[in-house]
């Protein structure tokens, strides 16, 4: 056998397998979603997950259908509004419709992000037709093209989804106005395990205080989804035809910053991307999440952030295993549960979650102190675009974010702290490190973003340290620090600077 044969012949038996346990997976997940209910109607719903947006709460009698206003939560399955927004559809005995409103532009979003959830939403759109559900792609923002597709559909009551982002908070305000009267508009946080307005009602310190209170509350909320079933009262008029490449051209983005290779978007492959973590690298996350040069993280952070797999599937699949891997299982837990529903909590509470204001006076007051500092280095935002400081760990870190949309989770505090230490001030320092992570992060635009660049610049949901030049009380971190955890010099040669000719 000539070299190289058996290694192909090896994967060549490998894939079929590997396709296999996946189907298996599929089907086991499937299995736990009848077993819980035949659908949401006969499910027992946990009302506190809905807040009412709307005056009026009754269901006017003319209704011609439900419809579901998809956002933040990009699914079907595994999706409580969109349960939700079913649930009433098969009480009033209903067809169901649900529509997604693409805006030109979202913040620093880049074609790479907007790519990412088009073809995410084509899956979803896919699978909508074959649940009897037609789903609509409306070109423009929400409050200029929903309410009169809520009139010219006669829709009966609207249900969405919940992002404590002040954007899409103000999207859902612009269209309760626009709204007829009649028509009750309800909101269901489908991201949190917990929702964000039951698991605290006010801004937490840190996640020791607010911890007890998402642990506390897990038993009522962590529990197993029904299905979304096909919809068994056909709609009047289909959904048009959607031309995708249309919406292609309605943008107004950036196309220079291009798509990654590493992450195939859609619910499919994000559910394939868990089960792998599981199989693969869960066994190694309690002890090795923190070196970067480990395949030890779930990668699920893209998935999560467009909503295109529930965190809370992804607890419940990955707690089946504390048995084998108790100290990942829960390391994993407080990061995707506690650290990820904090950082939603400061976002819902504290309007100035992107702003030096909105962090703790001892904070401000330390920054401000030490404001006029002689910094080391100063550099200019284009420099640090190009990962052109004197830096070598640094300058990988940024280029791994520009090449693949992400940068390992214990080098995004490093990075961040090291642009407050390189720029004018704390202000300049938070504004370029959000634009960065906005830009090129796939996950960023996004709670866990901002808090963790206020976390590493301006010490929310930290504690004050020992005071130095620049950092006053800020927890500073160094390069002979990240020498010490890890090795330092195979991540750099990972992501050296490319010659012209790579």
């Amino acid at each position: 056998m000539r070299r190289g044969q058996g290694k192909r012949k090896a994967e060549a038996t490998e894939l079929p397998r590997v396709a296999r346990r996946r189907k298996e997976e599929e089907e086991e997940v499937r299995e736990a979603r009848r077993r819980a209910a035949p659908s949401v109607r006969e499910f027992k719903y946990n009302k506190k997950r809905v807040r009412l947006v709307s005056q009026g709460s009754d269901l006017k009698d003319d209704a011609r259908c439900i419809l579901y206003w998809m956002s933040r939560d990009q699914r079907v399955q595994d999706n409580w509004a969109f349960l939700y927004a079913q649930r009433l559809a098969l009480k009033q005995e209903l067809p169901l419709h649900v529509c997604f409103c693409l805006v030109p532009k979202f913040l620093d979003a880049t074609i790479r992000h907007y790519d990412f959830m088009l073809r995410g939403l084509q899956e979803v759109a896919e699978e909508c037709t074959e649940l009897n559900i037609p789903f609509h792609l409306l070109l423009g923002y929400a409050k200029d093209v929903l309410p009169a597709f809520v009139v010219d559909h006669g829709v009966g009551g609207l249900v969405t989804d919940f992002c404590p982002l002040r954007l899409p908070r103000q999207w859902v305000e612009d269209v309760r106005e626009r709204l007829p009267e009649d028509v009750p508009f309800a909101q269901v946080d489908a991201h949190n395990i917990v929702p964000c307005w039951v698991a605290s009602p006010k801004q937490e310190y840190s996640a020791r205080t607010i911890r007890g209170k998402i642990h506390a509350q897990l038993p009522e909320f962590l529990t197993e989804f029904p299905p979304v079933i096909r919809h068994p009262y056909p709609p009047s008029c289909p959904a048009e035809p959607i031309a995708w490449e249309a919406c292609y051209s309605s943008l107004q983005v950036d196309c220079t910053v291009k798509e990654v290779e590493w992450a195939t978007p859609g619910t499919a492959t994000g559910l394939a991307v868990l089960q792998s973590f599981i199989a693969e690298r869960l066994k190694s996350f309690g002890s090795h999440r923190n070196d970067p040069n480990k395949a030890a993280l779930s990668n699920l952070s893209p998935w999560f952030h467009f909503g295109q797999v529930s965190t809370q599937r992804a607890i419940l699949e990955v707690q089946k295993h504390r048995g084998k891997y108790k100290e990942s299982v829960d390391a994993f837990i407080e990061e995707a549960v506690v650290r990820r529903e904090l950082a939603e909590n400061f976002c819902y509470y504290n309007e100035n979650y992107d702003s030096v204001q909105g962090t703790y006076d001892w904070a401000q007051t330390t920054l401000k102190l030490h404001a006029k500092d002689k910094r080391p280095f100063l550099y200019k935002l284009q420099e640090l675009e190009q990962g052109a400081t004197h830096d070598p760990l640094w300058n990988a870190a940024q280029l791994q974010m520009v090449r693949e949309g992400k940068m390992h989770g214990f080098l995004r505090m490093y990075w961040a702290k090291k642009i407050l230490e390189w720029t004018r001030s704390p202000e300049e320092a938070l504004q370029f490190a959000i634009y960065l992570n906005d830009r090129y992060e796939l996950d960023g635009r996004d709670p866990n973003g901002y808090v963790g660049c206020l976390w590493s610049i301006c010490g929310i949901h930290d504690q004050g340290w020992a005071e130095r030049a620049i950092f006053g009380k800020i927890r500073y971190m160094n390069y002979a620090g990240c020498k010490r955890k890890f090795d330092v010099g195979q991540f750099e040669r990972r992501y050296a600077p490319r010659t012209p000719s790579q």
